[in-house]
């Protein structure tokens, strides 16, 4: 069955709507951060497949591709892939009929969080894989549902992974380099003074003899 349902702009990942956990008791966090993962991955580089699905433990994540908004849901392993992608088209002929003008001008996330109400009970229509209607979707031949690629979500996250673990690298060479170098001058200076102290040693202790000399020694005579 339909876990989560999230939409994003693929333009720069940012989250549209999503619907609400209607199951309390499951623990979904971990997959919305790969949903979001997945969304910044989807922003960046060429442009991304219009249908891919990734499993993830228990799950698998499908998503698809519209007129610059992914279409993202989360489903039990066992759920048909036909149904999952019926689903999204679903929901994408809705959305972007009531909000697919405004899609590139809002700049705050999830700007159209109500359109959970129609996320919720579209869901509810494809929770139970054995009615009549289902049935029948699934006879169908949904368009090029076939041909969508499979991956693993580590696939993604690894990328992610590796980046940050070179960025990470890069900050601690950097940061040592510093450190290097700020040691490098400390005992730059510390080599200075010990080549020149005992000549200004020396010249103090000559200054000061050259005072006693000509003013105690020059006021005594007097």
């Amino acid at each position: 069955m339909v876990k989560l349902t999230m939409l994003a702009r693929v333009a720069d990942g940012l989250p549209l709507a999503e619907g609400l956990d209607s199951d309390r008791g499951l623990d979904l966090e971990q997959y919305k951060q790969q949903a979001k993962t997945l969304f910044k991955k989807l922003s960046q580089g060429p442009p991304p497949p219009s249908r891919m699905s990734y499993e993830s433990g228990p799950y698998f994540l499908h998503y698809m591709i519209e007129q610059g908004v992914c279409y993202l849901t989360l489903s039990d392993r066992g759920y048909p892939k036909k149904l999952a992608y019926q689903y999204l088209e679903d929901l994408q002929k809705e959305f972007n009929t009531q909000n697919g003008s405004q899609v590139e001008t809002v700049a705050r996330p999830y700007a159209f969080i109500k359109f959970d109400t129609f996320i919720q009970r579209t869901k509810k229509l494809y929770l139970d894989t054995r009615t009549q209607r289902n049935l029948n979707k699934l006879s169908e031949d949904l368009h090029d549902i076939q041909s969508v690629m499979t991956r693993n979500i580590q696939d993604i996250l690894g990328q992610g992974e590796r980046i940050e673990h070179v960025s990470s690298m890069s900050q601690t060479l950097a940061n040592e380099t510093r450190k290097y170098s700020s040691k490098a001058k400390d005992l730059s200076r510390q080599a200075l003074i010990q080549k020149y102290l005992p000549i200004v040693i020396v010249l103090g202790f000559v200054l000061i003899l050259l005072f006693l000399r000509f003013y105690v020694f020059a006021g005594r005579k007097k």
